[in-house]
């Protein structure tokens, strides 16, 4: 059962309540407005759509310790953008990139990178333990770059990325995916061995 409204040029609006055993509760805005409906083109103006704006996390200087954590992402985000600037270590361990629910993930990756060097050619790495950065690592490499992390289902993420190198010709591709045992909150960024310190450059996020 529905509630007709008439207009004053004869015709009426009928508010017709979806078919359920369930109450719900709809509250109306102590304002003179006008209802928005999915299926009529509107402009809607002072509003807030949560997750439909990109946001930057804060820098961070990837001057020391053995990993960089960006947490408290919201559960609504979607996609993550790593922004890597002149980012080295003091170790030869492949830079790491790890999600987690809680607490960054260590297994399931499913993934590899590519490098290639100018003077040597190229090669390629699997890596099971997160998203390496690199085919191989060096305390001379220096990382700039962005990867991309993208939800593609129940919390199962994809990544693809591309990084080059200001200390000698070289760039390095990863792509990869995992699925997660809860819903995305933080992103790592370490080394293969976990032990290699980070001694120079910056680290940001953007999420959306």
């Amino acid at each position: 059962m529905g509630v007709k409204l008439a207009a004053a040029s004869g015709g009426s609006i009928e508010l017709v309540p979806t078919n359920t055993a369930s109450n719900f509760t709809v509250t109306v805005p102590a304002a003179t407005t006008t209802v928005v409906g999915t299926d009529t083109t509107q402009t809607l103006t002072n509003k807030t759509i949560q997750g439909g704006s990109i946001t930057q996390g804060t820098a961070v200087a990837s001057t020391s310790g053995t990993s960089i954590d960006f947490t408290s992402i919201p559960s609504w985000v979607k996609r993550i953008t790593v922004m890597f600037v002149s980012v080295s270590t003091n170790g030869s361990s492949t830079v790491l990139l790890q999600l987690g629910s809680g607490s960054p993930a260590t297994t399931g990756y499913a993934g590899s990178c590519f490098g290639a060097l100018a003077s040597s050619g190229f090669g390629v790495t699997n890596y099971t333990t997160g998203f390496g950065l690199g085919a191989d690592g060096g305390a001379g490499y220096s990382r700039l770059g962005s990867v991309v992390l993208t939800l593609q289902g129940i919390n199962t993420w994809t990544c693809a990325g591309i990084l080059g190198q200001n200390d000698t010709a070289r760039f390095n591709s990863v792509g990869g995916a995992i699925a997660l045992s809860g819903v995305l909150d933080r992103v790592r960024i370490t080394t293969v061995n976990g032990t290699d310190t980070f001694d120079a450059g910056s680290i940001n996020i953007l999420y959306e």
